[in-house]
C-alpha cells in the first residue's frame, strides 16, 4: 500500500557530523542537549520579534542555559531531533547520525537554509563555557553531510561542507514512491530503537465488579495504533484520509486481535521521565496494519517525540530487522 495522496507534509534531513577532536563523550540527554543549544542559538539569531516566540518556548534562563524542566515541545514548531543510537565516545574523525524532521507548516526548506543549518554550523565552532565542559561535542565537530529524504532513497544536500544551493526540498518528497509494505516479512517482534511513554487505554475487566475502566498491564498493538492516530491528529490531519484502504474502527478492530506472547521493557534512564525501552512479541501483525506501524515508527509516538522518542523497528527474527526507523 503506497500513502495516498494528500500525506503530511514532512521534511527529514539526515546530519552527518565528523568530530574533530581527539575525544567525545556524549552527554547523558543527548537529544535533549542538542535541542537546548540549536534552539538557544536560532533564537539568538532570529530578528526580535521571531526570537521572542522561540525564547518563550524554550524558557531561556540564561544565554545557552539548559532546561529547567522537560516539556512535550520546546520549539515553537513542530520538529523531531533523533540521533541515532550509537556509542557514548567518539574519537576524531568519526561519524554522529541524526535526523532532524520538519512537520506541517514547518517544513519549510527556506528556514532549514537560513536558521536551523547556520546554527548548527555555529554550535560545532561555539567557545561558550557554559556548553564547552570537559570533552564536549559542541565546538568539536564538522558538518560532513546533509541529506534529505526522497522516498525510499537520500538525496545529498550538503557533502564534505559545500551546500547545493540549486537543491530544492519538498514537503511530498518524503513520501513520494514510498511503498510502505515492500518485502516485509511477517514480523512478530518490535522493538524500540528509542524510549517511549505511551498513554495505555483504559479497558472494561469483566472479573471486577461494576466493569470499572482500569489501564492495560501491557503494551498493546491498539495502544500503539491509537498513539500514532492521536499523533496525526496533532499535526493537523485526519486519520480517515490519510491512507487509502481501512477506516479507523477497522484499524482499532484489527489491532485488537493482536496478543502479546512475551514483553521486556525497563526503565529509561537516558530519556525524560516516564519513558520506558524494550521490545515485545506479539502472536501476529495483520498485514494491513504495517504500513500504519511504519509510518508510526517515521512520525514518532507518545510523549517527548521531539526529543526522538517513540519510534521502533519492526524484526522478524533477532538478525532481521524490517523496515527499521533508521535508513540504511
Amino acid at each position: 500500500m503506497l500513502l495516498c495522496q494528500n500525506p503530511i507534509n514532512l521534511i527529514r534531513y539526515l546530519m552527518i557530523l565528523r568530530v574533530n577532536s581527539s575525544l567525545v563523550y556524549f552527554p547523558r540527554y543527548i537529544s535533549i542537549e542538542l535541542s537546548s543549544i540549536l534552539g538557544c542559538i536560532i533564537a539568538n539569531r532570529l530578528p526580535t520579534n521571531e526570537s521572542y516566540i522561540w525564547r518563550k518556548a524554550l524558557d531561556i534562563k540564561s544565554k545557552l542555559g539548559f532546561y529547567p524542566h522537560i516539556v512535550d515541545k520546546p520549539w515553537p514548531i513542530e520538529a523531531v531531533l533523533f540521533v541515532y543510537p550509537g556509542k557514548k565516545t567518539y574519537g576524531r574523525g568519526e561519524f554522529i547520525f541524526w535526523e532532524l524532521k520538519l512537520f506541517g507548516e514547518s517544513a519549510d526548506h527556506g528556514f532549514f537554509l537560513e536558521s536551523i543549518l547556520p546554527a548548527m554550523e555555529e554550535a560545532s565552532y561555539i567557545s561558550d563555557p557554559e556548553v564547552n565542559y570537559p570533552n564536549s561535542l559542541w565546538g568539536s565537530f564538522d558538518i560532513h553531510s546533509v541529506y534529505v529524504a526522497h522516498g525510499g532513497e537520500w538525496e545529498n544536500l550538503v557533502n564534505e561542507g559545500i551546500l547545493n544551493l540549486r537543491y530544492q526540498a519538498s514537503p511530498f518528497h518524503w513520501s513520494d514512491g514510498l511503498d510502505m509494505e515492500k518485502e516485509y516479512k511477517e514480523p512478530t517482534r518490535l522493538a524500540w530503537v528509542t524510549p517511549f511513554n505511551i498513554n495505555k487505554r483504559p479497558r472494561i475487566d469483566s472479573k471486577k465488579s461494576g466493569n470499572k475502566n482500569k489501564p492495560q498491564q501491557n503494551l498493546l498493538l491498539g495502544d500503539i495504533i491509537s498513539s500514532l492516530l492521536d499523533r496525526i491528529k496533532i499535526l493537523g490531519y485526519d486519520p480517515d484520509n490519510l491512507v487509502d484502504s481501512l477506516s479507523v474502527p477497522e484499524i482499532m478492530e484489527l489491532a485488537d486481535q493482536v496478543t502479546v506472547m512475551h514483553s521486556k521493557f525497563e526503565n529509561a534512564h537516558n530519556s525524560p521521565s516516564g519513558c520506558r525501552i524494550g521490545s515485545q512479541i506479539l502472536s501476529y501483525i495483520p498485514e494491513p496494519l504495517i504500513p500504519y506501524l511504519q509510518l508510526a515508527s517515521i512520525l514518532h509516538i507518545g510523549k517527548y517525540t521531539h526529543f526522538g522518542c517513540g519510534t521502533f523497528s519492526l524484526i522478524r527474527s533477532t538478525s532481521d530487522l524490517v523496515g527499521s526507523a533508521i535508513p540504511k
